[in-house]
């Protein structure tokens, strides 16, 4: 079993979404850098937990885009496996209030989620995962992605000596698509790094994420960026928080470069025994 803050901290990897009308948000309904900070490839204890995201950013389109994101899941790590992976279950109602440059102004909710995932431990720190989900075409006319996608995640992580070094590639796939966009919203990848080490409670390191899209409607340019910079978190014993601060240094056909505060609080909600700190040891 891999003992590390971060395996409970992986089920918040899950968290899922962003706004239809916000550029920067790709494979077509996930939001780029969600599972930032997250040991994605590690697997779970067993039991329930709540997990809240929330992120607010401003792109600079001239006049500015603010967009405030409000991700909360509810995640249940099985008692079973499967192929000798952890089996995971999740579903999310995420909301949105995008301030949009030429005066839009909307919030709701935006494309329910639900997933399962299977992580493996494959001994001396290393573990691998699979998640494959689906974001349904509901939620605010104004704020949701207008269609159906398909995620899969793909992560690797690497959680010994209390380090986190995951990376994680998120492939969405959209159908069942609204004719008032045109029959077609696009399609593309995410790539979410972390790298951190615990200092006792303390947990520091930096934060980054890419997306690129390789499949557009109407043949519109290709969207692309790669944004980094700190993360601090804080075991409380058992509530987890965590906050990171990003910023856009390379973008393409996004109309500016992005800023973005996020907070992350990970509450275990049940356990198959009483909760205790969540303590890394080593």
């Amino acid at each position: 079993m891999l003992k590390n803050v971060m395996k409970i901290a992986a089920v918040g990897a899950m968290m899922l979404g962003a706004s239809s009308m916000e550029a920067s948000a790709f494979p077509a309904t996930a939001q780029t850098g969600e599972t930032v900070g997250l040991a994605r490839g590690a697997p779970l204890p067993e039991g329930v937990y709540f997990v809240n995201t929330l992120s607010w950013g401003v792109r600079n389109t001239n006049p500015d885009t603010k967009l405030l994101v409000d991700i909360p899941v509810i995640a249940w790590s099985t008692p079973w496996t499967i192929l000798g992976g952890n089996f995971q279950l999740l579903g999310a109602l995420p909301n949105a209030h995008v301030d949009a440059a030429g005066g839009a102004d909307n919030y709701g909710l935006y494309n329910p989620f639900a997933a399962a995932a299977l992580a493996w431990d494959l001994g001396n720190g290393f573990g691998v995962s699979y998640l494959s989900g689906f974001y349904f075409n509901a939620g605010d006319k104004n704020i949701r992605v207008r269609a159906t996608t398909w995620r899969q995640d793909f992560a690797a992580s690497y959680t010994g000596d209390g380090w986190n070094l995951t990376a994680n590639l998120l492939w969405g796939i959209t159908f069942d698509t609204d004719k008032s966009v045109g029959g077609k919203t696009a399609n593309g990848f995410n790539l979410d790094l972390t790298a951190t080490k615990t200092f006792g409670k303390w947990e520091l390191g930096l934060a980054a994420f890419g997306s690129t899209e390789y499949d557009t409607p109407g043949g519109r340019p290709k969207q692309k960026q790669f944004a980094l910079g700190p993360l601090v978190g804080y075991n409380f014993g058992p509530v987890i928080m965590q906050a990171y601060l990003t910023r856009d240094v390379w973008q393409r056909n996004l109309g500016g470069k992005e800023t973005r505060l996020w907070t992350r609080v990970i509450i275990p909600l049940w356990t198959p025994a009483a909760p205790a700190p969540i303590v890394t040891k080593y």
